[in-house]
């Protein structure tokens, strides 16, 4: 690079070598799929919140199951993930109820099954993309740092043909390699917050779930 030319961003990453940018490119679209993955996960799981909020308050406010599984049946595209697990558990319950060889205890225990296949289902798609946050939270950081470590190596390397090295040969060089680990980290923090954050999200939901399969299970035993 010409030691004269300017130093603002766009300059340095066109002046950058291939290697450094093909890493500035694969940071840039990594982080661009990370936050859509950010902004999926963030009306997701307020969704899912707000929908547990609306069938809880309809559940203990309305004693009649029956009628609460057929509004379920009724709207069930539009129902959340609380919704389909008590319908899990409702219809499963019915259905064994009506076998007369069973005893209660099978029947609760067809029920509950019924209910935690659904609830691993609904905590699956919740949690789904979390994985490439957290990964993209680790590893952009070694990535940039591998495009500085690069960039770098070149810049010394152009010293050797300049017969006095100055600050002004140096720095563009320099310049260039550090934005690959500027943008390493520009795509690593808001991943590990949004995973940090939405982790916790996604398990508060988890044992509100749980919860709510454990009271939907009492309720069921004392249905006649």
């Amino acid at each position: 690079m010409d030691a004269t030319q300017n130093l603002s961003l766009m300059p340095l990453i066109s002046g950058a070598s291939l290697p450094v940018q093909l890493v500035m490119g694969l940071l840039l679209m990594v982080s661009l799929l990370s936050w859509w993955f950010i902004f999926l996960k963030m009306f997701a799981i307020r969704q899912a919140k707000s929908q547990s909020d609306v069938f809880e308050e309809a559940f203990w406010g309305h004693p009649d199951l029956a009628r609460l599984y057929k509004d379920f049946l009724d709207e069930r595209e539009a129902a959340g993930s609380l919704e389909r697990i008590f319908a899990a558990g409702y219809s499963e319950f019915v259905k064994l109820k009506k076998k007369s060889d069973m005893d209660n205890a099978a029947v609760m225990d067809g029920a509950r099954r019924a209910m935690r296949a659904t609830y691993q289902r609904e905590m699956d798609d919740l949690e789904s993309h979390l994985s490439f946050l957290a990964t993209v939270g680790s590893v952009s950081p070694y990535v940039g740092l591998l495009g500085t470590v690069w960039g770098i190596m070149n810049a010394f390397r152009g010293l050797s043909n300049v017969g006095q090295a100055t600050l002004a040969h140096v720095a563009p060089g320099i310049a260039e390699a550090l934005i690959a680990t500027a943008m390493g980290l520009f795509a690593a923090i808001p991943a590990v917050v949004a995973y940090n954050r939405y982790a916790t999200d996604t398990s508060r939901l988890s044992s509100r779930f749980e919860s709510f399969m454990e009271e939907f299970s009492n309720v069921l035993q004392r249905q006649p």
